[in-house]
């Protein structure tokens, strides 16, 4: 997916959550550049046969199984996309540590109660 549907996706995503703020455009210009990245990444991950291991002669000439870079590097640009998830709000820890009461249950106050039990 291109950087700009990805800007358009995580920004929506952050209005849905509450979490969006303007100032917050840059950090999603930068998770969105992330997530462009790995798709690409992905993408010619799969289109080279996505294969988990791949050989690899070393300097002295052993050939061993190493696990494929183009998976080393989706990895890391996931778990870099998952902080910057987390720091817009758009996990649970990152919408909790956002507002302390967005998880939080309403207590009720009891004399609200009182009174609406009462018929008001």
């Amino acid at each position: 997916m291109k950087r700009k549907t990805w800007e358009k996706r995580i920004r929506d995503s952050c209005e849905k959550a509450g979490t969006y703020r303007p100032f917050f455009d840059a950090t999603i210009a930068a998770l969105a550049e992330i997530l462009e990245r790995r798709d690409e990444v992905e993408k010619f991950y799969q289109e080279s046969g996505a294969q988990p291991l791949v050989e690899y002669t070393n300097k002295a000439g052993a050939t061993n199984y190493i696990k494929n870079p183009a998976l080393v590097v989706w990895d890391d640009l996931n778990k870099n996309a998952l902080a910057y998830w987390r720091d817009l709000g758009l996990t649970p820890a990152g919408l909790k540590r956002i507002d302390q009461n967005a998880l939080k249950k309403k207590k009720a106050n009891s004399l609200a109660e009182a009174l609406k039990d009462l018929g008001g």
